[in-house]
């Protein structure tokens, strides 16, 4: 029964708070770029639309059907990313990954909110879910840099 109460001490009430309430929860009309991405293991989607202004994000929008954890993902992700360079949204991924994976640190500012999913560090099944946001957001920036440099 242990699991089971691990499971549930995981869905705390910010995750679920984060969940509920996603920034830039619909999508571009004219976005720079579009990258959907699709975890196998449990279903989750993500679509991401974003527009590099300067060389920042100006412009973001996110269509997520995902589990909680990784509509709190898209929550931290969609109320921080507007400002920031594509180098941050890649490093941001990769720390994440390393946080779930490795049990390593908390992402970088401004995506340190990502602390709140700490917790499913033991939850290996949920680490997808949890990362589809900011892959989609790396692709989608390197795909804008693609089209860029040709």
């Amino acid at each position: 029964m242990s699991g089971d109460t691990d499971l549930i001490k995981l869905y705390s009430g910010k995750i679920l708070a984060l969940a509920a309430d996603i920034p830039h929860h619909t999508r571009l009309d004219a976005p720079g770029a579009t990258v959907k991405k699709r975890s196998p293991l449990c279903g989750s989607t993500v679509t991401v639309d974003l527009t590099l202004e300067n060389g920042t994000v100006a412009a973001y929008g996110q269509d997520v059907k995902a589990c909680a954890l990784g509509q709190a993902a898209a929550s931290v992700v969609g109320g921080a990313i507007i400002g920031t360079t594509p180098a941050q949204i890649v490093q941001a991924r990769d720390e994440l990954r390393t946080m779930l994976k490795e049990d390593g640190p908390t992402p970088s500012a401004p995506f340190d909110g990502l602390e709140v999913l700490r917790p499913a560090v033991a939850f290996k099944n949920r680490h997808a879910s949890i990362l589809l946001t900011l892959e989609a957001a790396s692709d989608a920036v390197a795909q804008l840099a693609e089209t860029q440099s040709a």
